[in-house]
């Protein structure tokens, strides 16, 4: 019996939020950190360290990682997505403002929308829940929507770098929910996707000349050390079992959260002023979620 829910309850609400605010502060994390370790080393670092946290989880809770169970293909085509998404967004920064890229990221709601009920019916958005989407997804424009000008060639370089990490995230999500990853467990799903993460990373890096080190500041460590046990091991493996459990297009419109908490760490911890943008933005996503994630009354058959 499966025991997957077909809707959001109040335990993954509370995982999503706190997933969500712990993105929207590493957000931060890196922008802080990148000016002392370069983005892709530093996505070594974190994926690596990642890696061995979850061999470690494993071996203490007797979850098999190696046993072959079919979803080999599966899990090295979510890795290679997951990896692809990863070097877009490090690649794209260096194009792109943070603020604009994170619009274009958060396009990948659209993706796990409008593909996975074609694999997975059950998945299948209703009129309103699109409209709850699109909200959701102004909201974030409407917060961001300062940095939209005239674009440089850059900026749209990094902008098509930006919405292609967007496109490769929702196709990791439908990679997970499609192929044998649906039935493994959340720890052996997230396992391929650093895994191999942690292998891509240093060849990228290596080829992009970034200058490797390891003697770096107290506060450099401390934030790579919160990326990594929190961002890579525990909110990536929460997020895992979230999709394992509940369904994809729902879970992915909380996404929207993360940008705004980002924005709302940088009123709190950088004195960034408090914006009538960010408060039309924090509603218009809060009631984009809600019509998402709103219950859709089955249809009774009419006794004859």
């Amino acid at each position: 019996m499966s025991d997957r829910k077909t809707h959001l309850d109040s335990r993954a609400t509370s995982i999503l939020l706190a997933c969500c605010a712990f993105w929207g502060l590493q957000q931060i994390l890196i922008k802080t950190t990148v000016v002392e370790v370069p983005p892709l080393w530093q996505a070594t670092i974190r994926m690596t360290g990642a890696v061995g946290l979850l061999w470690l989880w494993c071996r203490s809770r007797g979850v098999p990682l190696f046993e072959r169970d079919g979803t080999l293909w599966g899990g090295l085509l979510a890795g290679a997505l997951f990896a692809g998404e990863f070097v877009c967004i490090y690649l794209g920064l260096q194009h792109t403002t943070a603020s604009r890229l994170t619009v274009f990221l958060y396009t990948a709601p659209f993706v796990v929308a409008l593909l996975l009920p074609r694999l997975v019916p059950a998945e299948r958005l209703r009129g309103l829940q699109w409209l709850g989407l699109a909200i959701a997804f102004a909201g974030v424009v409407v917060a961001f929507s300062e940095s939209f000008g005239h674009a440089s060639s850059s900026q749209l370089k990094g902008d098509a770098l930006a919405l292609l990490a967007g496109v490769l995230w929702g196709l990791t999500t439908l990679a997970i929910r499609s192929t044998r990853l649906a039935t493994a467990s959340a720890e052996k799903t997230l396992f391929y996707q650093i895994a191999v993460t942690a292998v891509v990373s240093p060849l990228i890096s290596a080829g992009l000349g970034e200058r490797w080190s390891f003697a770096y500041s107290g506060y450099a460590w401390f934030s790579i050390g919160l990326q990594t046990f929190i961002g890579a091991f525990a909110s990536y493996l929460a997020w895992m079992w979230l999709l394992r459990h509940y369904p994809a297009t729902r879970v992915s419109s909380f996404t929207f959260l993360t940008p705004l908490f980002a924005l709302a760490f940088g009123v709190v911890l950088l004195s960034e002023p408090l914006t009538l943008q960010l408060v039309l933005a924090l509603a218009g996503v809060a009631v984009g979620i809600v019509l998402v994630n709103r219950r859709v009354a089955e249809k009774k058959a009419v006794p004859t």
